[in-house]
């Protein structure tokens, strides 16, 4: 995975990354099927596969894919540790100037801050990196007031130096003003900076503000070189050593700056953290030690440059010597692939849970509505729907009861049948899904109640049947009527009788003979089987919607099986092209 490149820096030889096309494109793949996997489904395991899902997305849109990309580009070292461990005042006093707002209260929204040599700046202006975080920056009067005239921001990819002119700006104190609404990274530049590094102060990574925490995760996974900062009374804190961890994990470029140590304990406490570091399986990672001094409680003080020369001149090294830039670069992009390894198949893994959660809640769906379908249609057979007012109206039909009051009596049974079978469907289904943790999904729950109920809909349905079966009657009877002497018989009338029949079972077995009576053996034939057919088509198309209704949720989450092959077969590929 290494090359040799062009000269960088004050090198005549360097080593560079691997920049290969068909590399890239695999990388490109992975980045595409992280992206498209979804784990919307509560389960046990989703919050650590969508936390991881935001990690790889992070290390390869801000990282892997920028450094392959330009190899050449500075050298970014992100400054990260907890609240108050010193971060600003160690980034300020490695700059020798304030660039970023230093002290332990912290404002409620923190703006990173990244500063560069001026000759670097094109590097950080455009969207080769976070581009999704607005560059802003403000000029500062001399005297170190604020301008009166406007802050200028940067955009994503617009390129430039966004209102910074010449090298004389390097001097200049420059201030943010983002809007309230925009994820901003303030820009600043420094001569006293080398060319080829970039220092990134990041926001404490155990802020009370979720979004900061966030925000400072993702911006160390875009480092070349991770400098995480703790404290001598707080080295041993859970969440330094989460950082620590992964970055061993991830097999990064890693230094320690232990920050704050009263002289009267330095040697123990330093002793004690090598210890703990070693413990770890990181007692390699280069370690530095800044004293406790009055600059240190912030309140925009520096420290004096004795203080942090070993820890400045180890970044300068990096940046300048060919094979130290090579080898941190490397060592991190190449931890980064190493990680897929083990974390895209955890990732399909998680995946595939969300797949199985899924067949099962669509299996209760369909299982309840194929039952219910069936049930349907085994009470037609039986007659059921004509019962209760429906039989009522037959019996005394045509004495007492017209064919049009039978029909809508036909049809009201029909519909309440139909929207039973819904309600009873429905309850199995909630049933079911009282078992799965991935039916706690708020997607899925049962929203306000719609403005057009299951009963209005059936009840559309069976009307809209009734229509065309009586259409269906209409012709048999124009048919009839050229075949036999007198007047034709009533289309309503037929119509009522052929849906007895299909709706009476042995019930309505006496209108099927009234009806060959009237339009003939093959009409009423006929009639019946257009009839049937139609009947068994609205009965599908009615509890297919509304079982669609109850999927449509399901579907809308858009948990594909392919997913899962698609993560292993990007991860195979990048293997071979490595």
């Amino acid at each position: 995975m290494l090359h040799k490149a062009a000269k960088v820096g004050h090198s005549s030889r360097v080593v560079t990354l691997d920049v290969r096309p068909q590399l890239l494109d695999a990388i490109t793949a992975v980045r595409d099927r992280v992206a498209a996997a979804r784990f919307p489904l509560p389960l046990a395991g989703a919050p650590r596969a969508r936390a991881n899902r935001g990690e790889l997305l992070a290390q390869l849109d801000d990282y892997l894919v920028p450094r392959l990309r330009a190899p050449e580009a500075p050298l970014l070292a992100v400054v990260g540790g907890s609240t108050g461990a010193g971060k600003s005042t160690l980034v300020n006093s490695l700059v020798g100037r304030v660039v970023s707002e230093a002290g332990v209260l912290r404002p409620t929204t923190r703006t990173p801050v990244l500063v560069c040599h001026p000759d670097d700046h094109h590097w950080f202006s455009g969207m080769r990196v976070l581009p999704d975080l607005t560059r802003v920056w403000v000029p500062k009067q001399a005297d170190g007031g604020h301008g009166s005239h406007g802050g200028h921001s940067s955009h994503g990819g617009h390129g430039g130096h966004g209102g910074l002119e010449g090298e004389g700006e390097e001097e200049g104190d420059l201030e943010p003003v983002p809007d309230a609404e925009e994820r901003v990274l303030r820009v600043e530049t420094s001569g006293v900076l080398p060319r080829g590094l970039a220092l990134l102060d990041a926001p404490d990574i155990d802020s009370l503000v979720a979004e900061n925490r966030v925000l400072a995760a993702r911006l160390i996974s875009a480092a070349d070189v991770w400098v995480m900062v703790t404290t001598a009374s707080r080295y041993a804190d859970a969440v330094p050593w989460r950082l620590l961890r992964t970055a061993k994990e991830y097999d990064a470029s890693l230094v320690t700056v232990l920050d704050r140590v009263p002289h009267q304990v330095v040697a123990e406490v330093s002793r004690q953290y090598g210890a703990l570091l070693a413990k770890a399986g990181l007692g390699e990672v280069p370690r530095f030690t800044v004293p406790e001094l009055p600059e240190s409680t912030g309140n925009g003080g520096l420290l004096p440059a004795t203080a942090v020369a070993p820890l400045r001149a180890w970044l300068t090294h990096r940046a300048q010597d060919a094979d130290a830039r090579a080898r941190a670069m490397a060592r991190t992009a190449r931890g980064t692939l190493d990680s897929l390894r083990a974390r895209m198949p955890e990732l399909a893994a998680a995946v595939a849970a969300q797949h199985s959660a899924m067949v099962r809640l669509t299996s209760a769906v369909e299982d309840a509505y194929e039952n219910e379908h069936a049930r349907v249609l085994e009470r037609l057979q039986e007659g059921g729907v004509l019962s209760g007012n429906a039989l009522k109206h037959w019996r005394s039909y045509p004495a007492d009861c017209g064919a049009g009051e039978l029909l809508d009596a036909l049809v009201e049974s029909l519909g309440s049948l139909l929207a039973c079978a819904v309600t009873a469907a429905d309850e199995r289904v909630d049933e079911a899904w009282r078992r799965e943790p991935g039916a706690r999904a708020t997607e899925l729950r049962r929203q306000d109640p719609e403005p057009e109920t299951a009963e209005q809909r059936i009840g559309l349905a069976v009307r809209r049947w009734r229509r065309v079966l009586e259409e269906y009657a209409e012709d048999e009877v124009r048919t009839a009527a050229q075949a036999m002497d007198g007047s034709p018989p009533d289309a309503e009338a037929v119509a009522a009788l052929v849906a007895t029949g299909l709706l009476g079972g042995r019930r309505g077995k006496a209108a099927g003979e009234n009806l060959a009576e009237r339009i003939g053996a093959q009409g009423a034939l006929r009639l019946r089987d257009r009839g049937g057919k139609l009947l068994s088509e609205y009965l599908d198309t009615v509890l297919g919607a509304e079982r669609e209704r109850r999927l449509a949720p399901l579907d809308a989450l858009d948990i594909t099986p392919e997913s899962q092959a698609e993560l292993i077969a990007a991860l195979s590929l990048l293997q071979k092209e490595r």
